[in-house]
């Protein structure tokens, strides 16, 4: 099992300018079973949702069953969708067969307003794909590890965020955080560039269960990381240190 964190910038606020920018990064990159983009990739982290929000099954979705299908491989990403006259921060997983599984982000960014115009998820999503379990997360709820805390349901955790400069050192210690109590893999992978709020530098990486990296993208450019992931290792891991059994 193949994962590809890509950290790549945004066009704010321009759907089309980002994901065409996409295409030609998407394009070049080595075959893998999963390609992470961000958060509100489409867009950037935009709190007025009004402006960005598409239908579920709008453009950027559409373009990520075509990737996926082309790549052959699982597309993941976030997007501002618009259901039943509320607006959510919606993160798809995308199967080359074209199935979808969603994941509405729990916790919402009230520094930043996000929970004025967005309504929070409720239920953890976890997804089997390829004989790994991905459990899906956004952004700030790397912060909260109640909610990412392991019921031996996942091997895998994936976070896609637009996680500011200013508070990079939280996003490298609780992506390996995250990774070590659990017992897991955990994937990040945070946008670069600037919005008019804030500049980030990516960080994006893929964190082994001991919490050490097994890739990283340059900090402050776009680039991708890729590593494979076992889940057999994993397993026996688990077994002979079954720190998950414990209360």
């Amino acid at each position: 099992m193949r994962i590809t964190v890509l950290q790549h910038d945004i066009a704010w606020m321009k759907p089309q300018e980002s994901m065409a920018h996409l295409d030609s990064l998407v394009d070049r990159l080595a075959p893998c079973d999963v390609c992470v983009l961000t958060e509100m990739f489409p867009t950037g982290f935009c709190t007025e949702p009004e402006c960005v929000a598409q239908p579920v099954d709008g453009p950027a979705l559409q373009w990520m069953r075509q990737k996926a299908r082309r790549m052959d491989a699982a597309v993941a990403g976030s997007v501002a969708v618009e259901e039943d006259g509320r607006f959510y921060n919606r993160f798809f997983f995308v199967q080359p067969d074209g199935s979808v599984s969603a994941y509405d982000k729990r916790h919402l960014f009230q520094y930043g307003g996000e929970d004025r115009a967005y309504t929070p998820g409720r239920e953890r999503v976890v997804v089997p794909f390829r004989g790994a379990r991905f459990l899906l997360m956004t952004c700030f709820d790397l912060r909260f590890p109640q909610w990412s805390a392991c019921r031996g349901d996942y091997d895998a955790i994936l976070y896609v965020a637009n996680w500011p400069t200013k508070r990079r050192l939280a996003w490298q210690t609780l992506l390996r955080a995250r990774a070590i109590e659990n017992q897991c893999y955990v994937a990040g992978a945070n946008r670069v560039g600037s919005d008019p709020q804030c500049h980030y530098s990516g960080d994006s990486a893929i964190i082994h269960p001991y919490g050490h990296e097994l890739a990283a993208c340059k900090p402050g450019h776009e680039d991708c990381a890729s590593a494979d992931i076992d889940i057999e290792a994993l397993r026996e891991f688990r077994r002979k240190f079954p720190v998950l059994s414990n209360d």
